[in-house]
């Protein structure tokens, strides 16, 4: 496995992996109707925004799942704020193939850090995997999010398909989008 990073930073931006003095952050972020809509966290108050934060540092144990709170620094001297959500699956090593997700807080959308958050993934990626054989990132929202179609594709990953809804967990139908690694100069 390659090294793994403590953090990605891009601009303002920090991505690092959760941590249990997220839980209260993370519980706060929830209370916006829209994340509710487009996550399928189960993230309701403290205590299950700890249960989330302890899934997401199992992942970085196991090397299948690597879950990145996204900060973001405002003013000098003030302290970072919690804006998203980046994350790596990679479970199916060998197969070329890992998925990437995302999502923004409300004060963060509209503001290029989802696009931001999107791309410093994914160039870690590449940059760590492509020796285990990782080619190829792909990307999946439903259809009905246009915001995120966009994110998609400001940040480089096509889209390729649609994927059919599959009730109850994706009761709608979703979009494929794919990003290549780099090729070799």
């Amino acid at each position: 496995m390659p090294p793994i990073p403590l953090h990605l930073a891009v601009g303002t931006l920090t991505l690092r992996p959760w941590s249990p003095e997220d839980s209260a952050g993370l519980a706060e972020l929830f209370q916006d109707e829209a994340m509710r809509r487009w996550t399928s966290a189960a993230v309701h108050d403290e205590a299950s925004a700890a249960r989330w934060v302890t899934a997401q540092q199992r992942g970085w144990e196991a090397g299948d799942r690597f879950a990145f709170a996204v900060q973001e620094t405002g003013v000098p001297g003030s302290a970072p704020r919690l804006v998203g959500h980046a994350v790596l699956k990679y479970a199916a090593r060998g197969s070329g193939c890992a998925e990437v997700g995302y999502w923004t807080a409300a004060p963060a959308r509209g503001r290029g850090v989802a696009h931001r958050a999107l791309t410093a993934l994914t160039d870690w990626a590449f940059e760590a995997f492509t020796r285990e054989g990782l080619t190829r990132l792909e990307l999946v929202h439903q259809a009905d999010n246009v915001a995120s179609c966009r994110v998609a594709e400001k940040a480089g990953f096509a889209r390729t398909g649609v994927l059919p809804a599959a009730p109850p967990a994706f009761p709608l139908d979703g979009h494929v989008h794919e990003r290549h690694a780099p090729t070799a100069a």
